[in-house]
């Protein structure tokens, strides 16, 4: 069976992951186990009722391209299509929307945060000029 990192769909859809997952592994999981601890994230079995997208993203975050399984594949699809879906109608003052978010391992206010809304901002009036990155 040929390895699924050799493939150019795979090799493309991990770039793709990787720039709209833009937490890290540790990051993610602590934000997932601190939406855990809220009031209501508990239930009676000892297990936390973390979400399932969530962990698999995870997992996928600390792993290599050579290790990805077709479930992984398909876990990375999924989060891609979502996190897009969730960038084309942004909604910053939207605690649900940046949890939604986050819990698919982007946080919208990084700096590195895809902004499909940012293409249609007003230039800055004449004679200011817009801030350099790192300034």
């Amino acid at each position: 069976m040929a390895n699924l990192a050799d493939d150019p769909e795979v090799h493309r859809l991990w770039t793709d992951f990787h720039s709209v997952v833009n937490m890290s592994g540790e990051d993610l999981r602590k934000w997932l186990l601190t939406e855990a601890s809220g009031e209501s994230a508990f239930d009676a079995s000892p297990d936390l009722d973390l979400p399932e997208q969530g962990r698999a993203v995870v997992e996928i975050l600390n792993k290599r391209r050579t290790d990805l399984t077709r479930a992984d594949i398909a876990v990375m699809r999924d989060t891609v299509s979502a996190v897009r879906e969730q960038l084309a109608d942004p909604r910053p003052n939207d605690d649900a929307w940046r949890h939604r978010l986050m819990t698919l391992g982007h946080d919208p206010l990084k700096p590195d945060s895809e902004r499909p809304d940012e293409e249609n901002l007003p230039e800055p009036p004449t004679g200011e000029r817009a801030a350099e990155p790192g300034e």
